[in-house]
């Protein structure tokens, strides 16, 4: 094979901080999943079907690993510092993107719909989370999903950065919980699920 073949896509990677200090985003010139879709591997084993996310795993002190967009963030355990780690991390990311290989195995990820429809007050819930929430969450290398809605409480799904991050906790009451109390009077509560 002809090695200008083998390294036909360019791929530039630049880092991105956040909130969380444990997290870091690596961010691609190009879309590595579809918009609005998202991949969290809370650990290795969730990661079988994906390559890249189980190759990072091998790294020492790497924790977590979050596909959104064009950015992959990273989150590490507290043993290391970044400066350590980062830049074979970026290499190793790098070279996987510009051998084209698969993020994920796509046979292994089907869309689960449920076959209940949202009433109104939970369809307001998820419009005020994409427009006003996701968009901040997804610039700090995370994502925010729609759990559920139940006797006043709304849950969440927090992936990515925000995981683990000393400061979503501030971020989900101070922020996303008064926001949907102001905009949805039957919300009464906002707790993070799974966390």
């Amino acid at each position: 094979m002809n090695p200008v073949q083998a390294r036909s896509r360019s791929v530039h990677i630049y880092l991105e901080s956040n909130p969380n200090p444990n997290s870091l985003k690596f961010v691609v010139n190009f879309m590595l999943v579809p918009e609005g879709d998202s991949y969290d591997f809370p650990d290795a084993d969730s990661a079988k079907h994906a390559p890249l996310a189980k190759e990072l795993f091998a790294f020492d002190h790497v924790a977590r690993v979050f596909y959104m967009s064009n950015f992959i963030t990273v989150t590490k355990d507290e043993q290391v510092e970044w400066a350590e780690i980062q830049g074979p991390i970026k290499e190793h990311i790098k070279q996987y993107l510009e051998a084209e290989k698969p993020l994920l195995v796509p046979e292994a990820f089907s869309e689960e719909e449920g076959d209940q429809e949202d009433d109104e007050t939970v369809l307001k819930i998820k419009s005020i989370l994409d427009e006003y929430i996701r968009p901040a969450v997804e610039q700090d290398g995370g994502a925010i999903g729609f759990h559920s809605f139940k006797e006043g409480t709304v849950k969440v799904l927090l992936q990515g950065s925000c995981s683990g991050c000393p400061s979503s906790t501030i971020t989900l009451k101070a922020g996303i919980e008064n926001l949907l109390k102001t905009m949805v009077p039957e919300v009464k509560a906002v707790e993070a699920e799974g966390v």
